[in-house]
Order: structure tokens, then C-alpha cells, then sequence
């Protein structure tokens, strides 16, 4: 019976050997798996490497070849100009101007320069230098906030609850955004400027915005009539309160008693009067910043300059597109030779 234990012992001993063993050799095929995966890595960086050592002369006179090219494309190409202005849609009017610079820049892009002449209320010659024209949202984080801040404070407790700042932002889009940059490309450098009424006219004139605007402006001026007759009301009843407390200060003193709740009363009326005073004061603060706000259906925070800037740089350069599109046109040509070179050879290997 005295072996039984030790036999047991020798049994556990096995176990957690053959365990540390299955343990190590997981371990070791996991090691070789991530090496094997950069020595793949490794190998074909270096098949990179050995096919430009093949083909350098020819991939250098590619490069050559499509700077020059592009240098004298650069040189004889007429320059772009691009122009930036900054809008403030109200009234829910965003999409419509989302819609109609999508329109404007079909028409650069068909090159209908009598259509887009018409629409933008310039001449045909200065509508064929547009090439293209386009909108985006203007936001940062801040503007956010203060966006999620408003729409939150317009729902209902219940739903507040269901919403929060990450929700929010994963829905956010470019209609939510309060400021959009309209911008446009031309190789005349005064046209944007000119294009400029025309472009916020089209939303300007809109029947549905007019409506809405005329609503608001309505519904504004009953807003402050009603905040400047709560100041007239809280005056006379300031008016009021002194009045009667002078009356009562005149009366001759009956008895050693005095009322202090009372006087505590007053104190308490007069002071919520200040307080409801200052709270309409700032609502008519807030008032007239909406007022100003929405004077308009559009805001033009920041006007078209008069002139353009010159839409330059080495990545829009045709020295850098040329160069770019002769180099993958060889290297496809190159890659396809070496493609055919290879299955041609691995036909005629023996098979077993």
C-alpha cells in the first residue's frame, strides 16, 4: 500500500510534464508563425528591391521622361485660382445650398457655360473658366459642443437620458455643422466674387425659406413685446412696493411691536422682482444676438475675395502627376512581362 502514493506522485509529476511540454510547443509554433510571416514580409521587400535594381535605367528615365513633361505642362497651363467663402444657413436652408452648388458644379464639369452663365448671373467667357465648385462643412469641436448642448436642451428629459456626446458625434454630418465653405476653382481670379450674389440669391428667393423667415421675424417681435411689457409690470409693481412702504413708514407707531415677517415679505417680494428684472434682461439679450442671427436666410460670415489665391502646390503640380501616372503605366507594363515570363516558365517545368 505504501507505493500507491508514490506511484500517484510519479503520475502527476508525468501530467504536468506532458502539460509544460503541449504548453511549449504552442508557443514555438506561434514563434515561427510570426517569423514566417516577416520572412514573407522580408522576402518580397527584397523581390521589390531586386526588380527596381532590374529595371533602375528604365524606371529612372520614367521619372525623368514625366518631370520634364510635367514641368512644361506647368508652364504652359494657365494657373488656377481658388476662392473661399464661409455661409451660415438658417432656417433648415443647407441642403438646398448643398443642392444647388452640386448643380453649378455639374455644369463646370459638362462645361455648359451658357447654363451656368445664366445661373450664377455672370458672362459666358468668365462661366468656361470655372472648373469646379464645391461645399464643406466648417466645424471644430467646440461648435460641436455648443451644437450638442442645443439640441439636447430641445429634447425631453426621457431622451436626454438615451443620448450621449459619442452617440451624438457617430451621427454627426456635414448638414449638422452651423458654418459651410463654399469654394471655387477658376482660371480667372475675379469670377468668384462675382458669382457671389447670385449664389446666395438662389436661396434668398426660395418661396418656403422666405415663409420662414417672415415666422420668425414675427414670432421674434411678440417674443420681445412680451419681455418688454413683463419690465413695465415689474416696474409699477417695484413702483409699488416703495410706495407702500413709505405709507407705512409715515404712520405713526402703535405699541413697541414690530411686524418683522413682514418686512421680510417686502424684502423677499423686492428682491425676486430684481431677480425676474435681470432674468428678462438677459432673455432680451438673447433675443436680439437671434435676431441678428437670422437676420438673413443665409449669413455670409466670409466673403469671396476679390481676387483668388492661385491653387498651387507640388501634389497638384503636373510634375507630380505625370511623373506619377508614366511611372505606374510602366511598372504595370513591367509587372505584366514579368507575370508572363514566369507562367511561361512554370509550363514547362516536369511534373511528377
Amino acid at each position: 500500500m505504501a507505493d500507491q502514493p508514490s506511484k500517484q506522485n510519479n503520475s502527476d509529476e508525468i501530467d504536468l510534464g506532458q502539460l509544460f511540454q503541449m504548453i511549449g510547443r504552442a508557443f514555438q509554433r506561434l514563434f515561427n508563425f510570426i517569423a514566417g510571416i516577416f520572412m514573407g514580409i522580408f522576402h518580397i521587400i527584397i523581390l521589390f528591391l531586386l526588380f527596381i535594381q532590374k529595371n533602375f535605367i528604365l524606371l529612372a528615365a520614367t521619372v525623368l521622361i514625366g518631370g520634364i513633361g510635367g514641368y512644361i505642362l506647368d508652364k504652359i497651363t494657365p494657373p488656377s485660382y481658388i476662392s473661399r467663402m464661409v455661409v451660415e444657413p438658417n432656417f433648415n436652408s443647407v441642403q438646398q445650398l448643398y443642392n444647388n452648388i452640386e448643380f453649378y458644379n455639374d455644369l463646370a464639369d459638362a462645361q455648359d457655360s451658357v447654363a451656368l452663365a445664366t445661373a450664377l448671373n455672370i458672362t459666358e467667357g468668365e462661366a468656361a473658366n470655372i472648373k469646379e465648385i464645391f461645399v464643406d462643412s466648417y466645424s471644430d469641436e467646440n461648435q460641436k459642443i455648443m451644437l450638442f448642448d442645443q439640441f439636447v436642451r430641445s429634447l425631453d428629459t426621457t431622451t436626454r437620458k438615451a443620448i450621449d456626446f459619442e452617440n451624438y458625434l457617430r451621427n454627426f454630418n456635414s448638414m449638422d455643422a452651423r458654418f459651410h465653405q463654399i469654394s471655387l476653382v477658376s482660371s480667372e481670379s475675379r469670377v468668384a466674387k462675382k458669382a457671389q450674389p447670385a449664389i446666395i440669391n438662389s436661396i434668398s428667393v426660395n418661396n418656403y425659406f422666405k415663409l420662414q423667415k417672415r415666422i420668425s421675424d414675427e414670432n421674434l417681435a411678440l417674443q420681445d413685446t412680451i419681455y418688454r411689457n413683463q419690465l413695465v409690470e415689474i416696474d409699477s409693481l417695484q413702483s409699488l412696493y416703495k410706495t407702500v412702504l413709505v405709507m407705512e413708514a409715515e404712520k405713526p407707531m402703535q405699541g413697541t411691536s414690530i411686524n418683522m415677517a413682514e418686512g421680510g415679505n417686502n424684502k423677499n417680494r423686492e428682491l425676486s422682482l430684481i431677480q425676474e428684472k435681470d432674468f428678462l434682461k438677459d432673455k432680451l439679450v438673447e433675443l436680439n444676438e437671434e435676431r441678428a442671427n437670422k437676420s438673413t436666410i443665409i449669413n455670409v460670415i466670409s466673403d469671396f475675395p476679390a481676387r483668388g489665391v492661385e491653387d498651387k502646390g507640388f501634389w497638384k503640380s503636373y510634375k507630380f502627376k505625370v511623373t506619377l501616372a508614366l511611372l505606374i503605366l510602366v511598372l504595370g507594363v513591367l509587372a505584366m512581362l514579368e507575370v508572363n515570363k514566369y507562367l511561361k516558365g512554370y509550363g514547362k517545368e516536369p511534373r511528377n
